[in-house]
């Protein structure tokens, strides 16, 4: 069941899944995104093994806090102290954090500025360091990725539910590794369309807030176990930045994920990821 709860001043929307007792996973999702880009079955199978599974809205997204369109009253470390705060308003003391991309850059701040909070971290569509910060020493993205940030992209008609509907899936195909799952977009996109009431601010303000001061020289501090997943044809950041990441995190560890792209992980990478996830958070606070 999803609630509202009062976090860090803001309203968060939260699913809580599982065992309370079980250790907790908190996922973390990208940018633009809500909990459901966390699929049901991905869910499912985590807490099939011992974790309950925490999944929310962040500010600007689904059923949580919103701002109007273009004016996001808040940074990527307010997001952070979100996730923090979730956690203790939770009462879980400490969780394992799942991010993607954004969420990934979110999961960095909450071990960096709230260490106590955070078990493991598991990390996918990530860089090291914020979206937006300079680094001259990793992979660029890919051209056509470029040029799609070159040129203002025009939003959709969101009084036209099939427009939005389109707009939604297309949007990730520039992302999508070997395959393009068009159906399953569609899906979510309707899941998408249906439970969020401001969705022009979910599709605009998180692209639009302030990074903040440069971490990556900073992730040397994180003191936890971390894995990180990288789609080994991710346009945004490519393999080498998973690399970057591990290897600035004392004793962390990189995978790459053949034929992905910038996205959560694909029904056909569950096999390998979901009992890599399950390892990774086992027998731990």
């Amino acid at each position: 069941m999803e609630r509202k709860l009062a976090v860090n001043g803001v309203e968060l929307n939260v699913e809580r899944s599982g065992d309370a007792g079980d250790p907790a996973i908190v996922l973390l999702h990208g940018a633009g995104q809500s909990l459901v880009a966390w699929e049901d079955e991905f869910v499912a199978r985590l807490v099939a093994g011992g974790r309950q599974v925490v999944r929310f809205d962040s500010r600007d997204a689904g059923r949580s806090t919103s701002y109007p369109a273009g004016e996001p009253k808040y940074g990527l470390t307010d997001l952070a102290a979100d996730a923090a705060a979730l956690i203790e308003t939770l009462g879980l003391d400490r969780a394992h954090l799942v991010a993607m991309s954004q969420g990934s850059a979110v999961a960095q701040l909450v071990a960096l500025d709230h260490p106590g909070r955070v078990a493991t971290l598991t990390l996918t569509g990530a860089t090291p360091g914020g979206p937006g910060h300079e680094s001259p020493d990793l992979p660029p993205m890919a051209d056509e990725i470029l040029a799609l940030f070159a040129e203002e992209q025009p939003g959709p008609d969101f009084s036209d539910r099939a427009a939005v509907l389109d707009y939604l899936v297309e949007s990730e195909r520039p992302y999508a590794g070997a395959v393009f799952d068009e159906a399953a977009l569609r899906a979510m996109a309707e899941r998408v369309v249906d439970r969020t009431p401001n969705l022009a601010a979910q599709l605009t303000n998180p692209f639009l807030i302030d990074a903040g001061r440069p971490w990556r020289e900073r992730l040397g501090e994180i003191a936890v176990p971390v894995l990180v997943f990288q789609g080994g044809a991710d346009p945004l950041f490519p393999p080498g930045h998973g690399q970057a990441l591990a290897a600035a995190i004392p004793g962390a560890r990189a995978r790459v994920l053949e034929g992905v792209g910038h996205e959560i992980f694909p029904r056909r990478t569950w096999d390998e990821v979901i009992p890599a996830i399950l390892a990774h958070t086992a027998a731990r606070p």
